[in-house]
């Protein structure tokens, strides 16, 4: 995900958060209750969205930052009716959301048909975490997270940003040793690691989707630049 323009939002840092985030949410060993998770599933909603809006360093405008919380705060009832699972599913697919609302300007309006492709990943990625407990090709997903960051170091816009190779590669080798050190719980048929490398698989997805996604201010300033010239 090299950057384009500008500051670019650190898309896979984001994805990394949310892998860690879902392993500790799901399996770690000081939680209990609905209540007590929430403080951990808001302090993983913000840091994402750190992640995705703060290397701009400008606060996100009004319409991106309510599109970007409205949803997690509207599935916080559901989590509080035992119905969490919701609220993990959308954190799955937050990274994307993000970075799909990072780049929504008054040059760049969302399309009908781009939001209709990020439900369908969206669904997409609900059924690669759910049924990779029973299909576990999926949970390699998890094991690239390192290898990316490393990877992109042969890019030079890549190695200009030694803050973000260092925190990706940082976030990177916390999820996977998360998904590694902590234990499944008794009797239980699924793992930490499981669940992270289908949640890693979903993520990289629908952000590489994301970050693909053509936008119509660069082109229009590509063009502005070949009139000048």
């Amino acid at each position: 995900m090299n950057a384009t323009e500008g500051r670019q939002p650190w898309t896979f840092a984001a994805v990394c958060v949310m892998v860690a985030a879902l392993t500790l949410l799901m399996f770690g060993p000081l939680w209990g209750s609905v209540l007590e998770l929430l403080p951990g599933y808001v302090a993983a909603y913000l840091l994402i969205g750190v992640c995705i809006f703060g290397p701009a360093r400008k606060l996100p405008s009004l319409r991106q930052a309510v599109a970007f919380l409205l949803p997690g705060a509207l599935l916080v009832p559901l989590a509080l009716l035992n119905l969490g699972f919701w609220a993990g599913g959308w954190l799955l697919s937050l990274p994307a959301w993000g970075l799909l609302l990072s780049r929504w300007t008054p040059e760049d309006q969302f399309k009908p048909f781009q939001l209709l492709k990020f439900l369908g990943l969206m669904v997409l990625g609900l059924v690669i975490f759910t049924f990779n407990v029973i299909y576990q090709v999926f949970s390699l997903g998890l094991f690239l997270l390192p290898i990316i960051p490393l990877a992109r170091l042969a890019y030079s816009e890549y190695r200009a940003s030694l803050l973000q190779a260092a925190a990706e590669v940082l976030l990177a080798l916390t999820a996977v040793v998360l998904a590694l050190v902590i234990p499944a719980p008794d009797g239980s048929w699924s793992s930490p690691l499981t669940y992270a490398g289908g949640a890693a698989t979903a993520g990289l997805m629908m952000a590489y989707w994301a970050w693909g996604l053509p936008r119509r201010s660069s082109r229009l300033r590509q063009f502005d630049n070949g009139a000048i010239v």
